[in-house]
């Protein structure tokens, strides 16, 4: 069965009080999991208030007692790799087991601009991720000591204490499409790709799977989900004025990999997506007042996954 959860976007204007109503909506209306992003700011102006993603975590681990959660995806061009880890086991030890850590390579400029980090370019970027994945993996998922050498991060017979509470905790996404996908099958237990129609992610899909049978895994080792957009309305009339806003058209939306419909037409689009192998979809919820509409969605599409 396909899962859905909710995605928010932390930049857009998260602070204490929308992120605790948030919360407490999606664990009740019976989503499967919220997400955030991890930045500073948006990529242009106007900035709005970002909660911090670390601190948000912790109280959402001891907040909740029912659904997934974690970052899409914290950054380590910002975030050092072995506190990262450091928090990670934390957060979830606290949450019982249910942060799924979704880390990326970094892209925004104008955050690292602003706050003074290196976004390297491209290649450097990625070697430097790459390092930064075998540090929190090796930290993670070994009881002994770690020595590691590389040309960002060193570590010297490093141990992290308490070890976690849960066995392969936490789980560790990853996420991009085609050129991360060895770095999934190598070290992941998720992966993720965002804004991609059915067709695109069957393409994807087994193309990881030929990966994670060179890497000595198999296909089952690793869950596959879909981060994308959606423009929802409860019924033909209020869905053509959402769609107007967006100055496309329903094909053009969708063709981009947003989610859009009807309640039914939103469940057909989601079995689309279950048979291309997708096994959870995080939904980008934009309007982070709305807690309203974020309830029509759940009782006119979470009965229908059943």
């Amino acid at each position: 069965m396909l899962e859905l959860a909710i995605m928010v976007e932390g930049q857009n204007g998260l602070n204490w009080p929308r992120w605790q109503r948030i919360a407490r909506a999606v664990e009740d209306l019976g989503f499967a999991g919220l997400y955030r992003s991890d930045h500073f700011t948006n990529a242009g102006p106007p900035d709005l208030d970002s909660l911090e993603l670390w601190v948000s975590l912790t109280w959402l681990a001891a907040n909740t007692r029912r659904i997934e959660f974690g970052p899409l995806v914290t950054p380590l061009s910002f975030r050092d790799p072995v506190m990262t880890a450091r928090m990670a086991s934390a957060v979830d030890d606290l949450s019982g087991g249910r942060l799924i850590l979704g880390v990326g390579a970094g892209w925004q400029e104008r955050e690292h601009t602003a706050f003074g980090y290196d976004l390297l370019p491209p290649g450097k970027r990625l070697k430097r991720f790459r390092e930064g994945m075998e540090v929190i993996t090796k930290l993670l998922r070994n009881d002994e000591p770690v020595s590691y050498t590389g040309a960002y991060y060193r570590l010297q017979e490093a141990v992290l204490l308490p070890r976690p509470a849960h066995p392969n905790r936490p789980a560790v996404l990853i996420g991009g499409g085609k050129a991360i996908l060895p770095d999934v099958a190598r070290c992941a237990n998720e992966w993720n790709v965002a804004f991609t129609t059915p067709r695109a992610f069957t393409e994807l899909n087994e193309k990881l799977n030929v990966a994670l049978r060179n890497a000595g895994r198999s296909p089952a080792d690793v869950r596959r989900s879909l981060m994308t957009g959606l423009i929802f309305g409860r019924d033909d009339a209020e869905l053509e004025r959402r769609i107007t806003a967006r100055n496309l058209s329903f094909d053009d939306l969708r063709s981009r990999g947003l989610a859009v419909g009807t309640p039914s037409q939103i469940v057909d689009q989601l079995g689309q997506l279950a048979s291309a192998g997708v096994q959870r979809v995080m939904l980008q919820w934009l309007n982070l007042d709305d807690l309203d509409g974020l309830e029509r969605l759940a009782e006119g599409v979470l009965p229908q996954l059943k």
